[in-house]
């Protein structure tokens, strides 16, 4: 065990900076949440919900811009090759600026696909529309900043990104405040203090690149941007990545679409709950984002002992956290509904299921830690297989199976969900890495 403890610190090395700034995203979404939730309906928090749901498709679906720039800068970095590292990252930022301007230029295909299938209440569509059309200004921010905070990550640097993340989380909070308490502008002012708190995010992001390069030959980099066969590799290595992610936002924006059908005070109260699960999951994730460097170094250096190991301790403190986030819910079940919003049916709601809220952590934590192996491994196909298996076999299943329970019947079904991901990337893993078997060609 001492000879573990320069592991342990390495692990919470990478880890903390990550947490940080995954926690302060889900923070952001309850701090909306607890500001319109204070309002006297509950149409805003459930059309942010439902808009939300359906924006995390058009943004959350492009993430391998930041997974894909992660792992190409860090290679280039590492091979000393600081100049292609900062290529690499414009090649990204030109690949994001061309998707936001599809998303701009086919908004209106898309929303009304996206709203045809999440089918909202009569009431709350109109409202929903005008959130998600206020938002999509920011698709060139949102997406830049992606390959912005990959190319930091690739670099080792986690002190930016959380710089990045935290300004423009505190700055949309207090923007929140001004257009939705201040002036009455209701979802329409949470969508607009999110615009201008992302593009000021965006700024800063550019900002800390210039800082960080200041003798970049900037002339030399823009002459080299314009080869299709880069971008093509870029979005065929992270074509796996792709489906999954699009496949697990199709979960969230089911579980929230159903939630609809049951009436705007479950999905008010499913709303809060999800943004206290985001928490979680992020604070989590920062073990999976430990895994990806600390597995993906030791497979690359044919080093299986430090491999396992590493999956070993990311595992056991993913464990103690998820166990402490569950007791902090417990703790909380009382004085969370409570803050988060004034209308008591909502509360009552949330607490009559707060118990499948309990189950989560636990049940979706593995899942988390072992896309942190396969991401940091470059093995994608089995995350995307597994997600399929998950949503299609265990999902949609008992969802239709328990629909007599309403709510809880939802709830059932995501918890399962989210556990299958762990349950059946297990036998992946050790397939792949479990047993004594060389490491099958994956080092040199």
């Amino acid at each position: 065990m001492p000879s573990l403890s320069p592991l342990d610190r390495k692990i919470w090395g990478i880890a903390w900076p990550a947490m940080l700034s995954n926690i302060s995203i889900p923070l952001l979404g309850l701090a909306d949440a607890a500001i319109l939730g204070h309002l006297d309906s509950p149409l805003y928090l459930g059309a942010v919900a439902i808009g939300g749901a359906l924006l995390a498709f058009l943004y959350w679906g492009f993430g391998f811009l930041r997974m894909g720039t992660t792992g190409l800068v860090a290679r280039a970095v590492g091979a000393g090759r600081e100049q292609e590292a900062l290529l690499v990252l414009a090649r990204s930022a030109v690949l994001a600026l061309v998707i936001a301007a599809m998303l701009l230029t086919l908004h209106p295909l898309l929303l009304a696909a996206g709203f045809a299938l999440m089918a909202p209440a009569s009431d709350i569509l109109p409202l929903a529309d005008s959130y998600v059309r206020i938002r999509l200004y920011s698709a060139p921010a949102v997406l830049v900043t992606y390959a912005v905070v990959g190319w930091c990550i690739g670099r080792q640097d986690t002190r930016r990104p959380l710089l990045i993340v935290i300004s423009t989380n505190v700055l949309n909070i207090l923007l929140d405040l001004f257009f939705i308490l201040g002036l009455g502008l209701n979802s329409d002012g949470a969508a607009l203090a999110t615009v201008i708190a992302e593009y000021s995010g965006c700024a800063l992001a550019l900002w800390q690149v210039w800082l960080a390069l200041p003798e970049a030959r900037w002339r030399e980099i823009a002459r080299q941007l314009w080869r299709p066969a880069d971008y093509h590799e870029l979005l065929r290595s992270n074509w796996h990545l792709f489906v999954r992610t699009i496949c697990l936002l199709a979960g969230f924006a089911f579980f929230t679409a159903a939630g609809d059908k049951l009436g705007s005070t479950v999905l008010a109260a499913n709303a809060l709950m999800l943004q206290l699960l985001m928490f979680c999951a992020h604070a989590l994730d920062g073990f999976a984002f430990a895994a990806e460097g600390l597995t993906g170094q030791r497979l690359g250096g044919g080093d299986r002992a430090g491999f396992q190991a590493a999956v070993k301790r990311c595992a056991l403190w993913c464990g103690v956290t998820a166990v402490l986030l569950t007791l902090l819910l417990w703790l909380g079940g009382y004085f969370l509904p409570q803050w988060l919003t004034a209308l008591e049916m909502v509360r009552e709601t949330m607490r009559a299921h707060w118990p499948w809220l309990l189950l989560m952590p636990l049940a979706a934590g593995p899942s988390y830690l072992l896309d942190g192996v396969f991401i940091g491994a470059a093995e994608t196909r089995p995350m995307m297989v597994t997600m399929l298996v998950s949503a299609v076999l265990v999902y949609l299943p008992v969802w239709y199976l328990s629909r007599d329970w309403g709510n809880h019947g939802l709830w059932l079904a995501f918890v399962l969900f989210n556990a299958a991901r762990g349950a059946t990337l297990y036998p992946a893993y050790r397939r792949r890495w479990g047993g004594k078997q060389s490491l099958r060609g994956i080092t040199g």
